[in-house]
């Protein structure tokens, strides 16, 4: 997102734009950790529709879906953007242990020092 308001400022943003919507597979990584601005909700909007039915979406976000309004911040476009992504998605969700240290419990049934489950 941050190099399409980049893009914006210089005058590539159509030309990008047009670069992202023709991929193959699109990956938003991380996505969520902070609100979008009204740029980023029009640009997101924006890349959803022009990809809708040509290309693939892959978003990896901590959030759950249920808080991706909140993320999005304008409800009418949250709806437009969420319908496209989530019209033919699958939906993985991960049930992980986060380990503050990186170490890996010794069994399944015991968990791992500096671990929250």
């Amino acid at each position: 997102m941050a190099a399409l308001a980049l893009a914006r400022g210089d005058g590539r943003y159509a030309k990008l734009l047009r670069s992202l919507v023709r991929v193959n597979l699109l990956i938003l990584d991380d996505w969520g950790p902070e609100r979008l601005g009204p740029e980023q909700r029009r640009d997101l909007l924006e890349m959803v529709e022009d990809r809708y039915d040509i290309g693939s979406l892959l978003i990896t976000s901590q959030l759950p879906i249920e808080r991706w309004y909140e993320i999005v911040g304008d409800p009418m476009l949250a709806d437009a953007i969420l319908d496209r992504i989530i019209h033919n998605a699958y939906r993985i969700e991960l049930k992980a242990t986060a380990c503050a240290s990186g170490a890996l419990p010794r069994s399944s049934d015991e968990p791992a020092a500096n671990c929250v489950t």
